[in-house]
């Protein structure tokens, strides 16, 4: 039933009477809640939000903008809202987390607004997996639009490698069913670039016959972070693609949310997911114990669905900064300016979580369905979040960020991850993600399909002139 309240009776918001779900404006009860999300560093203030409940409302809602000229945001979790929401309308998806399982065809078919953790427990029961990421709490559609880099990405490749079809609603209010055959370029701007097109209703994506991993995070205290991230440097060019990990270094606060003995310490750590048999994963994990002393080890066999026990991402929402860069190699120069950087010698480096993935693998085959990614020449991958709790240390992380992904450049592939670049700046950052020909194949897309660029919040790009 919609809301019985003063919006239907203001002219401009008549036609969003047809909405299932709420339709708010500032100063109505529930406002605050609907608006917020898992990143607390981007204070939404649209002039109307919606709570979608189907493909009809987000419908509904995409050909009011269009009539009436109005920006339009998306958002399921917030994970990604790093980029406030100033004026528009703002459509929440949160309620639409239906999730169904076709176990003979090995098929999720997933709504805009269910979150990984959705899809492991719906499939877990058949013995299958989705490519999630390191952590089950972001929604499906966001991560796997802008590429999907998952846990086990060097044994599977990205998460959009495995989609089939989307539905999409694009900026005139149109309802699509695209796939590789059909409307082709629609289907090729989904899987790597973002949010620019449209806004995914619902995803159909194949699923893994997968239920067990060994997996978990062997800690040493962060003064042996160079021996433990040297070793794990050499280390990762010998293992198969079945061995999928990363190196950390993690600055955790004194919480309860986190566990004794970890709680308040600095430490380094490789987080390790392997598919293959235990015994020779185990093996394989030998030189990383024997680098430097190990401090805790919580490397066991386990389901999959029990994912967020290797990486042991935060569950509750904060406000955060994160950027990232592709690496082409970690020699021992890259090794050196990172320590520097951010290192034991760096004890007041405000950085939460400092990450590097090995890539490769899987991550490195050219897609078999032609798409926007263009990571797949990197070998690393480096993350780096810190946590804006007041202004003095909001610009402390905010500087941070700058030095290091300036002192990394270097070594890196020129490119950034759309998922994880952050605050987008000028149009030359915005690109940073792409290729030049891939991002003026992005921004033609986008002046098809979205050519009075409604679609203009976080991470997008503008239409081609």
């Amino acid at each position: 039933m919609p809301p019985t309240h003063h919006l239907y009776d203001t002219p401009d918001l008549f036609a969003l009477s047809e909405i299932h779900g709420p339709v708010l404006r500032p100063g109505d009860d529930g406002y605050a809640d609907e608006i917020t999300g898992f990143n607390l560093a981007a204070l939404h203030t649209p002039d109307v939000v919606i709570g979608a409940t189907d493909a009809a409302d987000v419908a509904t809602a995409m050909r009011w903008a269009s009539a009436t000229g109005t920006p339009v945001a998306v958002q399921a979790t917030g994970h990604g809202a790093n980029f406030p929401v100033d004026r528009g309308l703002l459509i929440n998806t949160a309620r639409m987390t239906d999730v169904r399982i076709d176990p003979t065809r090995r098929t999720a078919t997933i709504a805009a607004g269910a979150r990984g953790r959705h899809v492991l427990h719906a499939a877990a029961p058949h013995g299958l997996a989705a490519l999630t990421g390191t952590c089950s709490g972001p929604g499906v559609i966001g991560y796997t639009i802008g590429g999907g880099l998952p846990l086990l990405g060097r044994t599977y490749g990205f998460a959009t490698d495995h989609v089939r079809s989307f539905q999409v609603v694009t900026p005139d209010g149109t309802l699509h069913e695209t796939d590789a055959a059909q409307d082709p370029e629609l289907f090729w701007a989904l899987r790597g670039g973002k949010g620019n097109v449209g806004i995914v209703t619902e995803l159909v994506c194949d699923l893994l016959p997968l239920s067990r991993l060994l997996g978990g995070g062997i800690y040493c205290t962060g003064d042996h972070a160079e021996a433990l991230l040297t070793a794990w440097a050499d280390w990762t060019q010998t293992v198969p693609p079945e061995m999928c990990s990363a190196f950390a270094l993690l600055r955790l606060p004194p919480i309860p949310q986190i566990p004794e003995p970890l709680r308040g310490g600095f430490w380094a750590r490789v987080a390790i997911a392997w598919t293959g048999d235990p015994q020779d994963g185990e093996r394989l994990l030998a030189p990383l114990r024997a680098a430097a002393p190990v401090a805790v080890d919580t490397v066991e066999e386990m389901d999959y669905a029990a994912l967020d026990r290797i990486h042991m991402a935060p569950q509750d929402p904060l406000p955060a900064r994160e950027s990232s860069l592709f690496l082409r190699d970690l020699s021992p120069d890259a090794i050196r300016t990172l320590l520097d950087q951010v290192g034991p010698e760096a004890p007041d480096c405000p950085l939460f979580l400092v990450e590097i993935r090995h890539m490769g693998g899987a991550l490195s085959r050219p897609a078999l369905v032609e798409d926007a990614i263009c990571a797949r020449d990197a070998t690393y991958f480096l993350e780096a979040v810190g946590v804006l709790e007041a202004a003095p240390a909001a610009e402390a992380v905010e500087r941070a960020t700058r030095t290091l992904h300036a002192a990394m450049t270097p070594f890196g592939t020129g490119r950034t991850f759309v998922n994880t670049h952050g605050t987008p700046g000028d149009e030359e950052d915005r690109a940073r993600p792409w290729t030049p020909e891939v991002y003026a194949r992005l921004r033609h897309a986008k002046s098809t399909y979205d050519p009075s660029n409604l679609l203009r919040f976080g991470h997008t790009v503008p239409p081609a002139a």
